[in-house]
C-alpha cells in the first residue's frame, strides 16, 4: 500500500513540476488557519512572498500565513511560519498541533508522540488518535519567560495594565472588564507597534468569565486579529496564574474555539491541548 503511494506521490509531483503547481492544505486551530505545504515534496523558494500572495483573501488562498513541514536532524520534523505580511514567526502553538494531524495522517511518521524543531526550540508533540484519525494534539510548550508583571503605559490617550509573557514569540495581556468593547483593530496595532516593543509584540486582551475560564481576544504580530493564538493561550494562561486569577489549569475561548491550558508545577512547563482540522486541500500556480 505504501508502495503505491509513494508511486503516486512521485507521479503527482512530477505533474506539478512540470506545469509549476504546487499542493497545499488549508488546515486550522481553533479558527486559526495556515497554508501547509510538505517541503519534502514541493521546495519552495522566497516563502515570504509567496506568503503574502496566498494568504491575501479573495485573490489567493485566504490565510493567516504559510507553513513549511520539511526534515530535521534533530527532531522528526521542523517547521518555519510566515505571518501575512511575509515575516517570519518564531513559533505558533496551533500550527504545530495541525502539523501533528498533518505528518500522522498523511503518512509521514506512525508515531504518536512527534518532535517538532522551531524557531523556539523543539516541541513535543503527543496525538491523541482514534480509528487512525487524530482526534487532539498536546503540545507540550516549554518553559515561559515572564517579563513585567504589571507594565502601565498609555496608547492615544487610554491608559493599560499588561503582563510581559514570552512563549518563543513576545506577547503583551491585557485583563480588561469585556473584551468585546475592545476596538481590536483600532488599538491592537498601535500596540504592536508600540516604543516599549522594538520587535514588536503579540497583544491578548482577556476577560474572566468564570473560575479557570477566561475569554480571550487577539492581535497577532504580523497577522492582525485571527480566530486564536496558541501561544497568546498560554501566555494569557501565565499572566492569570501568576496575578492570582485562576489555577494551573485554565480554559481559554477565543473567537475560534477553546484550548486547555495547563501549568505543570513539576516541570515548569506549560501544555497546550486542542483541536486540529484539515479544511480543504488543492493546488496553486507558483
Amino acid at each position: 500500500m505504501q508502495s503505491r503511494q509513494t508511486n503516486s506521490h512521485s507521479n503527482q509531483r512530477l505533474k506539478d513540476i512540470m506545469t509549476q503547481n504546487i499542493q497545499f492544505t488549508k488546515m486550522h486551530g481553533t479558527g486559526n488557519d495556515y497554508i501547509y505545504i510538505n517541503m519534502l515534496e514541493f521546495p519552495l523558494q522566497d516563502p515570504e512572498k509567496l506568503s503574502i500572495r496566498w494568504s491575501t483573501f479573495h485573490t489567493g488562498i485566504g490565510s493567516d500565513g504559510l507553513v513549511l513541514i520539511d526534515k530535521s536532524e534533530i527532531a522528526d520534523f521542523s517547521m518555519r511560519i510566515f505571518n501575512a505580511d511575509g515575516s517570519e514567526a518564531m513559533m505558533c502553538g496551533n500550527a504545530t498541533r495541525c502539523i501533528g494531524k498533518y505528518v500522522y495522517e498523511k503518512g509521514l511518521t506512525d508515531k504518536q508522540i512527534v518532535t517538532l524543531e522551531t524557531l523556539s526550540g523543539i516541541k513535543t508533540l503527543n496525538l491523541q488518535v482514534t480509528n487512525e484519525e487524530v482526534t487532539e494534539v498536546t503540545v507540550d510548550m516549554g518553559k515561559p519567560e515572564i517579563g513585567e508583571r504589571d507594565l502601565s503605559f498609555q496608547v492615544e490617550g487610554h491608559s493599560f495594565q499588561g503582563t510581559i509573557i514570552s512563549m518563543g514569540n513576545p506577547h503583551l495581556v491585557i485583563f480588561v472588564d469585556d473584551v468585546e468593547k475592545i476596538e481590536l483593530d483600532k488599538v491592537g496595532p498601535l500596540l504592536e507597534h508600540h516604543s516599549l516593543f522594538p520587535n514588536r509584540t503579540n497583544v491578548e486582551f482577556v476577560q474572566i468569565l468564570e473560575e479557570d475560564i477566561l475569554r480571550m481576544r487577539v492581535w497577532e504580530r504580523g497577522s492582525g486579529i485571527t480566530q486564536a493564538c496558541g501561544t497568546g493561550a498560554c501566555a494569557t494562561a501565565i499572566a492569570a496564574i501568576i496575578r492570582g486569577k485562576s489555577s494551573r489549569k485554565v480554559k481559554i475561548i477565543m473567537d475560534g474555539g477553546p484550548l486547555d491550558i495547563e501549568w505543570d508545577e513539576t516541570t515548569g512547563n506549560i501544555f497546550m491541548t486542542g483541536e486540529a482540522v484539515i479544511v480543504f486541500e488543492g493546488s496553486i500556480r507558483l
